[in-house]
């Protein structure tokens, strides 16, 4: 799963400076932050509404596919700030074992 990830942040970053015509990616980051952040909302809305399809009709095709869409666009956020998946994949691996209320509890201190 991590592989998959890794795999797919280094195409993004490959492609942040492609030629905008030719990838969507390069095309995304050519528009700026602000379009980049305005997909990881829109997809995160399109997740939410496929939860619920998911919920009502107990199929859960949509909602994969849309969480997806949602990764992918919040890997384009990552890279577009000079960052990527390894470094949110160690702050949930610094999380395991950490009550998730006192976890929350300490974000609230900072």
């Amino acid at each position: 799963m991590t592989q998959t990830l890794q795999k797919l942040a280094a195409i993004i970053e490959e492609r942040k400076s492609a030629d905008p015509d030719s990838s969507y990616v390069a095309q995304l980051h050519h528009k700026g932050l602000d379009k980049i952040l305005a997909k990881v909302a829109e997809e995160a809305e399109e997740t939410i509404e496929a939860a619920r399809e998911a919920q009502q009709e107990g199929d859960t095709r949509h909602l994969v596919y849309e969480t997806a869409d949602l990764w992918f666009h919040t890997l384009v956020m990552l890279a577009s700030l000079g960052t990527g998946p390894d470094k949110v994949l160690a702050e949930l691996e610094r999380r395991f074992g950490v009550s998730g209320l006192d976890e929350k509890a300490s974000r609230a201190k900072r």
